[in-house]
């Protein structure tokens, strides 16, 4: 038995249809760009909970004064000789 269906039906099916791919595009995006943004996000929301301690400070930066006071050392010092 053949069913015939009206212009208005098929519009509304496809409708339906549009929405759904709609939901399920949505429902599988993330809202990241990769897994380095979703891990910064997580530790982040963690930090904030009071779950994780702060962040330490870096300890390079103690490192670039040592270092370039070092340099002017013995530049300083094959000059001298």
């Amino acid at each position: 038995m053949v069913r015939y269906r009206t212009a208005g039906q098929i519009e509304a099916d496809f409708i339906a249809l549009k929405r759904a791919t709609e939901r399920a595009g949505a429902a599988l995006g993330c809202a990241f760009a990769g897994s380095d943004e979703f891990e910064a996000a997580v530790i982040r929301s963690r930090r904030e909970q009071g779950l994780l301690p702060p962040p330490r400070a870096r300890r390079t930066r103690l490192y670039v004064p040592a270092l370039t006071l070092l340099a002017a050392a013995v530049a300083w010092a094959l000059l001298l000789f």
